[in-house]
């Protein structure tokens, strides 16, 4: 019997020495916010840091209640191919895509109180979505618990209450485990009150270890890809646009889209959302809007073809892309995150257009309006007269340009002044024009050679 308990205690010794000499480099990496772009981001570079690292083990520290799915698809993938083991150790919530993202991992430890579950596929505003979205996770789920050894029934019923695991889930409501379930069922490895006390048990307290780094310049990155943020931007961007359009020229709104889209493109170029011919469609959308705006007048095929051009940009980039092509170097959008970005920027969309016909209504009479803007009246008695008016005898008169019209300014017509606007680019000062056509008491003008030319 004695010698049944030696030889038992030096196995256990022997058992944690493996451990020990095994996993001699730790990495550790964060999961501890929303599912989306800038986690994909955080979990994909830190895998490739640990294999430059020559790290022995990755040690993923979660607590998420989920996000977006194809961002955890990534991260599930890039897991189940790591030639690295991958250890989660979930410290609160591995809800939704934290659930999905933990049955990818070699292991799966958890603190007393912790659960992981509750992965049913929802909207944006919370409800479940249709059948199809559920069978794909119901699918998915199920394959990756198969390649991890655990029970696959269990990581379908996280997704869907109909199904019936014995002692699991008998209720019909999607399962969600606590620690001691998880434990219980075979589903997790063990439970730890801390991370040192896991370390400790595995011996591995005095492993080299490396984390994840967050701070600086990436930390700044991953603030402008967050969703949030994101929305943000392209609000400021659709919006700057839109009352660019209205008043033309370069002033606040155009300074603001402009900003706002150099914080957008730059951050999702660096981390590789936005290619570079993305952004090169947006210059290419901004380019066409410029020469609507102060060449062609109106607002026709050139105006429209930017806006479009603009949009497919933003839609572009930030949808995940595919490897590049050998020999082609350029990487294409996946299609399975096509639909959903091409959604966020309606929506991005919908929700500008809704806040400037606010803003058009309700502005003017606003005490800030009236604080900066000048809101007199401008009455007869006080001396003040309206602009001369116009007659149809001044139709194909010839004048002079008293400065630029770029589009509008003033003319010069047999020695009086006449407000303008120039219908074909810009008109330099002195430039002789002639009156094409009237319009809300402004005279329509071309230069003299065009019309010339014209005829």
């Amino acid at each position: 019997m004695l010698r049944c308990i030696l030889i038992l205690l030096l196995g256990w010794m022997g058992f944690g020495q493996l451990f020990a000499q095994t996993y001699q480099r730790i990495y550790r990496l964060p999961i501890k916010q929303e599912i989306a772009q800038p986690v994909r981001k955080i979990v994909l570079d830190g895998l490739e840091e640990a294999k430059e690292w020559n790290a022995d083990l990755i040690l993923i520290e979660m607590d998420t209640y989920g996000g977006a799915v194809d961002a955890a698809d990534d991260i599930r993938t890039a897991l189940l191919n790591s030639a690295i083991p991958v250890w989660v150790y979930i410290e609160n919530n591995a809800a939704s895509a934290g659930a999905f993202i933990s049955i990818a991992c070699t292991k799966i430890y958890m603190k007393p109180g912790a659960t992981i579950g509750a992965a049913t596929v929802v909207g944006s505003d919370g409800e479940k979505v249709d059948e199809k979205y559920q069978s794909f996770m119901r699918a998915k789920m199920r394959e990756t618990a198969l390649q991890r050894g655990r029970n696959p029934s269990i990581a379908e019923a996280m997704v869907d209450g109909s199904i019936v695991v014995p002692g699991v889930n008998d209720s019909g409501k999607v399962v969600s485990l606590t620690s001691s379930e998880a434990l219980n069922l075979g589903f997790s490895d063990g439970t730890y009150s801390s991370l040192q006390e896991l370390l400790r048990d595995k011996g591995l307290e005095n492993s080299e270890q490396k984390e994840f780094e967050t701070g600086g310049a990436r930390s700044l990155v991953l603030f402008f890809l967050r969703p949030e943020v994101s929305g943000i931007l392209l609000a400021v961007i659709l919006l700057g646009i839109f009352f660019e359009l209205q008043s033309p020229g370069v002033g606040f709104p155009g300074l603001a889209a402009l900003i706002a889209a150099l914080l957008f493109f730059i951050p999702n170029y660096l981390e590789g959302m936005a290619m570079y011919w993305e952004i090169l469609l947006f210059l290419a959308g901004l380019l066409l809007l410029g020469l609507e705006i102060f060449v062609i007048p109106g607002f026709g095929v050139a105006g429209i073809a930017g806006a479009l051009l603009m949009l497919l940009s933003l839609v572009l980039s930030i949808t995940a892309n595919l490897p590049a092509e050998p020999g082609w170097g350029i990487s294409a959008p996946d299609p399975n995150g096509l639909i959903r970005s091409m959604w966020v920027v309606v929506l991005a969309l919908l929700g500008s257009l809704g806040l400037a016909l606010l803003a058009l209504k309700t502005l003017p009479k606003s005490n800030f309006f009236r604080g900066v803007a000048v809101v007199s009246e401008l009455k007869s008695r006080d001396g003040f007269r309206s602009s001369q008016p116009l007659d149809s005898s001044l139709n194909g008169k010839m004048g002079i340009a008293m400065g630029p019209l770029r589009p509008g300014g003033m003319v010069d017509l047999d020695g009086k002044d006449w407000e303008a606007r120039s219908v074909s680019g810009w008109i330099e000062r002195g430039q002789a024009v002639q009156v094409v056509q009237q319009e809300n008491n402004i005279l329509l003008v071309k230069p003299a050679s065009a019309v010339k030319s014209d005829t």
